[in-house]
């Protein structure tokens, strides 16, 4: 990774708001490497991690156009934590490899990992300058969920407790967005935020 250029952690719980936040980022010229959209790509027809998860799980769990069936991956990894396990073990080194890439791409001022699983990963942490959470009451995470992807709670809840607690997340936050209600008060907490990333990335450089 280019040690010079200024590097955030952008995590927070299902239904947090991660994205809406990284996105205010993006049009302030903000560089976003989202680790969700490369586990994407990767698992997508022709994605890099396919020979790898069709060997470890079988054809089950390759759908007709040749990409994973996130569905029926999903209700596997779920109930079976060594499942999720292996899966993560194919996915995480590609992960790495292609933020590792795209980091020495930009050009922008700073740049922002959105890392869902940034607490859990434990080496995210040691890989970037400060972490940024996404914070909001569980209650909310798991209303915006069910709404959004037509989830019961019992699913909700069960994706809810793979990840790291609210608690967890905040203990290793250097800095918190609330995103609670009216997205006034988000945009004017990216904005303050932005202009203080600015100035770190600024004072990096003429190190």
């Amino acid at each position: 990774m280019n040690s010079k250029v200024f590097t955030l952690g952008l995590t927070g719980g299902i239904g947090s708001g991660k994205s809406t936040v990284a996105n205010m980022f993006a049009r302030l010229g903000t560089a976003i490497v989202d680790t969700d959209l490369i586990a994407h790509q990767l698992t997508t027809t022709g994605g890099k991690a396919l020979p790898a998860i069709r060997a470890q799980f079988g054809a089950a769990y390759i759908a007709a156009d040749g990409a994973m069936d996130r569905a029926a991956m999903r209700r596997h990894v779920f109930s079976d934590p060594a499942e999720r396990q292996k899966l993560e073990a194919i996915l995480h080194p590609l992960i790495r490899q292609e933020t590792e890439i795209a980091a020495q791409n930009t050009e922008a001022a700073y740049l922002i990992f959105v890392v869902p699983l940034l607490v859990e990963s434990g080496n995210w942490k040691n890989r970037v300058h400060r972490v940024l959470v996404v914070d909001c009451d569980e209650a909310t995470q798991l209303q915006r969920v069910m709404t959004r992807n037509g989830l019961s709670e019992a699913q909700v809840k069960a994706i809810m407790e793979t990840q790291a607690g609210r608690q967890q997340r905040l203990q290793a936050a250097d800095d918190v967005i609330v995103n609670e209600g009216d997205l006034s008060g988000v945009e004017a907490r990216v904005m303050q935020l932005h202009r203080h990333y600015l100035q770190m990335a600024g004072t990096m450089r003429e190190k």
